[in-house]
């Protein structure tokens, strides 16, 4: 394995139209094509307004949110976070999660660590339609 790995993000497969999230969400997930082997990364494209529809917490994994153009709103457990470009969020990983875009959509980078796996699945817990006002 060479001692760095470089790709383009927007060359990465969308995985929202696999989940019938599209057009409203791009979701690339960039941990595999990175080579990642202690940390994940995606990069997320919210059309405005656009609420993904189930929250989420993981088990291990901590996140870090980062707005690289436009803004969003982030609820985690109670609380609602309004987000501007270049707003950096940490987040715990037993805090639950979701996304909406703002009035203009937004384009969010989010890193975890540490990396649990070829599949997430046991170290994140979804919950469909948790953010309902």
């Amino acid at each position: 394995m060479a001692a760095f790995t470089r790709i383009n993000l927007t060359e990465v497969e969308d995985q929202a139209p696999k989940f019938g999230l599209s057009p409203g969400l791009e979701g690339r997930f960039a941990t595999k094509a990175l080579e990642l082997r202690k940390s994940g990364m995606s990069y997320q494209r919210l059309d405005p307004g656009f609420r993904v529809p189930f929250g989420h917490k993981h088990a291990k994994q901590e996140e870090l949110y980062v707005v690289v153009d436009g803004s969003a709103r982030l609820k985690l457990d109670d609380e609602i976070l309004e987000l501007a470009r270049w707003d950096a969020v940490r987040v715990e990983p037993e805090v639950m999660r979701c996304l909406e875009g703002g009035p203009d959509g937004a384009t969010i980078l989010a890193f975890g660590a540490p990396h649990t796996g070829p599949s997430a699945a046991p170290d994140v817990a979804m919950t469909p339609n948790w953010w309902r006002s």
